[in-house]
């Protein structure tokens, strides 16, 4: 496996030593505008088996960023693996939510509510701050009625109330839950280095939106992270229930994962559930695919929103991974139209790459 050199100029950090550098990114989306390409979004695709095989590529796999809210499904793990999900009668509606960036909806704020009330705890315990509901119709809603923007509409806030039920039930302390050296922060940082194949000394550690770690390491690494999570059985014994958990909550319930204008719940539900996947900030979305057992990581380099849901459903019709009915509906459609501020279709954004085979194998 080629080593990546990942360099920060604030700091003399290598995450691998390496004696070569990184492949440059890929230009993956195009904005034309008549007869011009006006913009361009570059990136990387990993594409990866349960084995560690990188079977397709765009850019550099060994890419490394922050998993960002695409790690939520793996902080689940723990909680189910503690026995706190039991304890507290948690539904699988709630569970979903725990994995969640939700918009902020009625049915979001009810389930996070109701695992506060199921722990013993209240709204006051959240320490996920506070931003306003990501749907525009209840933000329009809340502003109009005079109803205050509080903790739980924060679209971390579904994780938060899992976290506080894991610490409840281990016991651990609950006012530091979100501190990088708390009990609950270092069992979630061990956690998702297993799932992704890396010793926690390998994952870089940052500061979330919401306050609490974020795991930095390459998007093969992620993208091999939903190929295990696709493939429960050749996890380890104590994970494969776990993991078949929370992949049933995401694709039963995938409304309660983002909401009812979110890509990612609109890809799970209209691929009548072929995938499950969760998006990230700055550009990142990954994808599991159980029929395959293979995993996606996407990433655009810009950190922007606009190209990744043509990126995304390219990588997927060009895996032949969904049935083809999922390109015709418009939340997951691959190509997007520019519209001027009369609403004429004046450009599209749309797919210029290709996968490369993959030719390396993680070192797992």
């Amino acid at each position: 496996m080629r080593s990546l050199c990942a360099y920060s100029p604030n700091s003399s950090m290598l995450y691998e030593e390496c004696s070569e550098l990184p492949t440059m990114s890929a230009p993956l989306v195009q904005v034309t505008r008549g007869e011009l390409v006006e913009s361009l979004h570059r990136g990387h695709i990993a594409v990866v088996d349960c084995r560690g095989n990188v079977l397709w590529q765009a850019g550099d796999p060994m890419y490394v960023t922050y998993f960002r809210s695409s790690a939520k499904p793996f902080q689940v793990l723990p909680i189910i693996e503690s026995g706190a999900v039991d304890r507290f009668g948690i539904t699988e509606r709630e569970l979903a939510v725990m994995a969640a960036s939700h918009h902020g909806e009625d049915c979001h704020v009810e389930a996070v509510m109701s695992i506060l009330g199921k722990i013993g705890l209240d709204e006051s315990c959240l320490k996920c701050g506070v931003h306003r509901p990501t749907n525009p119709t209840q933000a329009a809603r809340l502003a109009r009625e005079g109803i205050p923007v509080t903790p739980v509409f924060n679209n971390c806030s579904g994780k938060h109330a899992g976290m506080l039920a894991y610490a409840t039930h281990k016991g651990y302390p609950i006012d530091n839950y979100v501190d990088k050296e708390s009990l609950v922060q270092i069992d979630m940082w061990k956690a998702v280095a297993e799932i992704c194949g890396l010793l926690p000394e390998k994952v870089v550690r940052g500061v979330d939106g919401c306050g609490v770690v974020v795991f930095g390491m390459p998007i093969a690494n992620m993208a091999y992270a939903y190929a295990r999570l696709a493939c429960p059985d050749m996890l380890p014994e104590r994970l494969r229930e776990p993991a078949r958990r929370v992949t049933s909550a995401m694709v039963e319930y995938p409304e309660m994962i983002g909401g009812t204008l979110d890509f990612g719940s609109n890809l799970m539900k209209n691929s009548k559930g072929a995938v499950f996947a969760k998006g990230g900030a700055e550009g990142l979305f990954c994808v599991g695919v159980p029929k395959r057992g293979i995993g996606i990581a996407v990433k655009i380099e810009d950190g922007g929103s606009r190209g990744l849901q043509t990126a995304v459903m390219e990588t997927l019709r060009l895996l032949d991974v969904v049935p083809q009915e999922t390109f015709a509906e418009p939340q997951t459609s691959i190509v997007a139209f520019v519209r001027n501020c009369r609403e004429d279709v004046v450009g599209e954004i749309s797919p210029c790459f290709e996968l490369a085979e993959g030719n390396s194998r993680l070192s797992v």
